[in-house]
């Protein structure tokens, strides 16, 4: 028995209630059991205090030993878990402790994080004693103790970092509405301003950059466009395709949006093979379709020969559908 407030521990022994001892180790009198518990009798297992440690015979004092230190570990065990179940979708700070072959393990202090190669950043380094801040994807329990997983590449990790570089955000007078990244590569966040008069963008970019060359230093140099989010999608389309120019947006059927830029805009809004318009997809859970308008095109006829040709896909696709 541990009494943690006086630091004290207390040690008893089970002995069976006999009515002549013969083996005083693991045996006691009727008559003295009866001192400690008054309905006691012959056959049952009382439990009493040892006041000694000369009362332990050696392998007793080993196996109390051993149970106690045992229960210690258990404990601690918990400890670290339940701390560690707390900060499940919150950002840690980890050492880089060893580099194996599909996993990197991280020293975060009372325990040690696992990184699988499914949630690094590709063609990330981890250099030994490198310190890093880690999503905490799931923390389970293990005969061994929390196993904690962690990851570099999952979305929740930007949103998280942003939320400690700018104030705003976890003030909440900024709120992160969509996040979506290709990890090291580039990202887009969509930011919404809960407080009028607020420019939620340049509150994330920050004066010359700051706030957001500090998270993008801590992706390992992942680029990241901050757009404003909007409940019109027309604006908010036009917004993801950011750095590039939207002359206008267009909603067509099937969920699809027609983009329309200027020649000059085409490469931009594309991105490299096709990043920049596949990350504004993900972001506003549209199929956007990018035309560039030649000088002599108008936006009426362009968005109407879209409109023909989706249509035409619809009927194919529902003819091959009934041939099928």
């Amino acid at each position: 028995k541990v009494d943690w407030g006086k630091e004290k521990i207390s040690f008893f022994k089970k002995l069976q209630v006999v009515e002549k001892v013969e083996q005083p180790e693991k045996e006691i009198s009727l008559e003295d059991a009866k001192k400690i518990k008054k309905d006691a009798k012959v056959g049952d297992e009382i439990s009493v205090e040892v006041k000694s440690v000369q009362d332990f015979g050696r392998i007793s004092a080993q196996t109390a030993k051993q149970v106690f230190l045992q229960k210690l570990r258990e404990i601690e065990k918990e400890i670290v878990f339940q701390e560690f179940k707390e900060k499940e979708g919150k950002v840690v700070s980890g050492i880089v402790q060893k580099v194996g072959e599909r996993v990197v393990y991280f020293d975060l202090g009372m325990a040690v994080g696992i990184l699988p190669k499914s949630e690094q950043i590709p063609n990330e380094f981890y250099p030994l004693g490198q310190r890093m801040r880690l999503y905490v994807l799931e923390v389970k329990q293990t005969p061994k103790g929390a196993e904690i997983l962690l990851s570099r590449k999952h979305p929740k990790l930007l949103s998280r970092l942003l939320e400690l570089e700018v104030p705003e955000i976890a003030q909440g007078q900024i709120e992160i509405k969509a996040c979506v990244r290709e990890p090291g590569s580039r990202s887009k966040v969509a930011v919404q301003s809960k407080v009028e008069g607020l420019d939620p963008v340049g509150a994330c970019v920050g004066q010359r950059g700051t706030r957001i060359q500090a998270v993008m230093q801590e992706l390992g140099g992942e680029k990241i466009d901050v757009i404003t989010y909007s409940d019109d999608p027309k604006e908010y389309i036009a917004n993801s395709l950011s750095p590039a120019k939207v002359l206008r947006v267009e909603i067509l059927p099937k969920n699809v949006a027609l983009a329309l830029v200027s020649k000059d805009q085409l490469s931009l809004t594309i991105g490299r093979d096709g990043q920049n318009v596949r990350l504004a997809a993900k972001l506003t859970n549209w199929k956007i379709e990018v035309k560039a308008l030649e000088e002599s095109e108008k936006e009426e006829e362009v968005i109407e020969e879209m409109k023909k040709e989706i249509e035409e896909k619809t009927e194919e696709e529902l003819k091959q559908n009934l041939e099928s």
